[in-house]
């Protein structure tokens, strides 16, 4: 399954922010919209991600200052990126490996969409479930030695 194949499931809805778009915004679209992360933006380029990973690390070090810091403060400078092209085996791999939950999904410096670890989890789950319905059903019309023996004859 290719990473293109989730994308086109869930849709291409997109939410940005700025690196200079306060974090007090940023929150707010993020609990209104009740998603997990914002793509960081600036004049058309991926230049970060904000995920609620960055907002708690702040909250923590420097929570009286949170509101009034700017994105590009507190976001991940260099995130996970992937093609749409890309196996979602080898996406998963990825994402395990830098923690990552969220991917912004690039062709050619293009944002095309962003998947969470759920939406991957959930894409794989259900291809899964589908084969193994199939099986079962392969399985089940499955002609047994005694009839393919007297066919046979």
């Amino acid at each position: 399954m290719l990473v293109s194949e989730i994308l086109r499931i869930k849709g291409s809805t997109l939410f940005t922010a700025t690196p200079d778009m306060s974090v007090k915004d940023a929150v707010h679209s993020m609990a209104e919209q009740d998603i997990g992360s914002l793509v960081v933006m600036d004049k058309g380029k991926l230049v970060g991600m904000l995920t609620f990973r960055e907002l708690i690390k702040v909250l923590d070090e420097r929570g009286a200052e949170l509101k009034s810091l700017a994105v590009g403060a507190i976001m991940e400078a260099n995130p996970l990126t992937a093609d749409p092209h890309m196996e979602v085996n080898a996406l998963r791999g990825a994402m395990l490996e830098r923690h990552a939950r969220y991917i912004p999904i690039m062709e050619a410096g293009t944002l095309m969409g962003v998947l969470s670890f759920h939406d991957v989890a959930k894409a794989v789950f259900e291809e899964q479930s589908f084969e193994n319905r199939m099986l079962k059903s392969y399985i089940k019309n499955w002609p047994d030695e005694e009839e393919t023996a007297a066919q046979s004859s």
